[in-house]
């Protein structure tokens, strides 16, 4: 009985042996070349600002470097189909806070936002800020609305293109406001602020990691900060309720995505890269974007849950502000 419990023994460990060591010594992914780091708009605006601060800290991590490639146009949509439709080996990750925006508000997007996309990190959020040129005759946001509706047609709001967030922001607040005024779609944050500060559109709400540094330098006046409270990054700018438009809520939030199909190993290892580096560079995004931490969202599932409701509360909040996709 013994020699049959022995060659038993034998048997199963000489099975077994084999898938324990394969499973003991299988390397965890590590990139052997540069990573491309997408942001679907032109440099200058928030997913550049925030893609730029956390591929830093993401290619220390890696040990390769990331590197960030502008793809604008068609408010993110053609970066997000660059990504959607590439390998998907871990070498080309999109951050894009316009992700559950866009098919809201875009006609025909060539992938779905959720089936298409796993989710590796969100960078955290942040409020949009209503702006107006300095030169424009406006303190307050009831300023601002009294001259718009005194001099309906004259005035351009400048958005970072159509299915943006800030084309949301504008869209809420034509709605809200009750104010006629035309909506002028730039190519990413950073065309669509500098075209304030130039005054060729005198107001717009765009993100705070675009404008932050020319309403610190006197470039844009803020007059509310389009969160339920006031920001600690502006910490003098009254919130959308305290500025009298309660429901004027406009922020974005950052997710870091790969193509659907990426292997399991290739996500664990992006997303540990990346989770970390926002972490490391949190008080470098505070101060710098305006962007805080988005807690709860480290799991692939949650980051795509994430994307879903958000979909969701977009398309809800445009069409009943009447806003249908172009």
């Amino acid at each position: 009985m013994q020699t049959r419990r022995k060659a038993l023994s034998l048997t199963l460990a000489g099975t077994l042996m084999p898938a324990l060591a394969r499973a003991q010594t299988t390397p965890e992914w590590r990139p052997d070349r540069p990573i491309r780091l997408i942001v679907p708009f032109a440099p200058g605006g928030s997913n550049d600002i925030v893609g730029r601060i956390i591929a830093e800290a993401a290619g220390r991590i890696l040990g390769q470097p990331v590197v960030v490639e502008n793809r604008a146009g068609a408010g993110s949509v053609i970066g997000a189909e660059v990504v959607a439709r590439s390998a998907p080996d871990g070498y080309t990750v999109l951050i894009n806070s316009a992700h559950a925006t866009v098919p809201a508000i875009v006609a025909r997007v060539p992938y779905d936002p959720v089936r298409d996309f796993t989710g590796v990190a969100v960078a955290g959020s942040s409020p949009h800020v209503l702006v107006v040129n300095p030169r424009a005759p406006a303190n307050t946001v009831a300023e601002l609305v009294a001259l718009l509706r005194a001099n309906p047609g004259p005035f351009n709001l400048s958005t970072a293109g159509i299915g943006s967030s800030t084309h949301v922001g504008a869209e809420l607040f034509r709605t809200q406001a009750e104010v006629q005024v035309e909506l002028v779609h730039y190519r990413g944050g950073g065309p669509a602020v500098a075209a304030l500060v130039a005054g060729e559109a005198q107001f717009g709400a765009p993100t705070m990691a675009s404008s932050l540094g020319q309403v610190r330098g006197g470039g844009l006046r803020a007059l509310a900060v389009l969160g339920a409270n006031r920001s600690p990054t502006l910490p003098d700018v009254p919130s959308a309720p305290e500025a009298g438009m309660p429901r004027l809520i406009n922020e974005e939030f950052f997710p870091v995505l790969v193509p659907a199909a990426t292997p399991a190993p290739v996500v664990a290892s992006l997303s540990a890269a990346f989770q970390t580096a926002v972490r490391q560079s949190a008080s470098r995004l505070t101060e710098t974007a305006g962007v805080t931490p988005r807690p709860g969202y480290e799991t692939a599932a949650q980051i795509m849950g994430l994307v879903r409701e958000n979909v969701d509360y977009m398309t809800g909040v445009l069409r009943a502000a009447g806003v249908q996709p172009e």
